[in-house]
């Protein structure tokens, strides 16, 4: 696991939490694999980050808020987040968000790492 490198602000991040339920948790890991190699194809991609200790947070960064949104028409994606809602998930909120600062221990702008441009 690493923290997801990203260019310079501004950039959208789409902050996804969740609270599991205890139901097809082989289907979940599935998806979820799945999903990610989707996401990483898709136009205006930078990378994600998530983690899970009983509450879930995924945070999926793009390049724009248009990037992000047509990401969740893809049909896929669209089944994935349709089973989430039958099976996957008790509870989950998505929140999308313009990212107008981003610093780390070295300062403003992180942006080093495996992918980084």
């Amino acid at each position: 696991m690493t923290i997801a490198p990203t260019p310079e602000p501004p950039y959208t991040a789409v902050i996804f939490t969740s609270l599991r339920t205890s139901d097809d948790q082989e289907g979940y890991t599935r998806a979820s694999e799945r999903m990610a190699r989707l996401a990483e194809a898709q136009p205006g991609f930078l990378g994600v980050e998530s983690a899970r200790e009983g509450l879930g947070l995924t945070v999926s960064y793009w390049a724009t808020e248009a990037d992000a949104a047509a990401w969740k028409q893809v049909a896929e994606h669209l089944l994935a987040r349709r089973r989430g809602r039958e099976v996957w998930y008790a509870d989950y909120a998505v929140r999308v968000a313009t990212v107008t600062r981003a610093y780390g221990p070295d300062g403003p702008h992180r942006s080093s790492g495996p992918g980084a441009g």
